[in-house]
């Protein structure tokens, strides 16, 4: 029972979007000039500390969902947060792209 509990959780976490990573394409800054408004895009250089915690957890979460020992939960959360800097790295970048930064 609890291991069911744990893969329920560990599915819910996963699929649940996360506030950060999905971003509209809506610009991100808003000036007024007086005689009316424009928006700019900011562009951002991406740490990808969003996805790092959030990829961290997912693959602690995933790896204890599957049974594995100390070093085998260590491995997904190393790996999980790698995979995760990653993707959140690459996802600003193309968002920089479209916006012409």
């Amino acid at each position: 029972m609890k291991r069911t509990l744990t893969i329920i959780a560990l599915a819910t976490t996963l699929t649940t979007p996360l506030p950060a990573l999905a971003q509209s394409d809506a610009p991100a800054v808003h000036h007024y000039h007086g005689h009316g408004s424009h928006y700019r895009y900011r562009c951002k250089r991406s740490s990808g500390r969003t996805g790092l915690l959030a990829g961290a957890g997912g693959g602690g979460l995933g790896a204890a969902a599957l049974g594995a020992g100390p070093v085998g939960i260590a491995a997904g959360v190393i790996g999980g947060g790698l995979l995760g800097r990653h993707l959140d790295k690459k996802h600003d970048a193309a968002q920089n792209r479209r916006n012409g930064c």
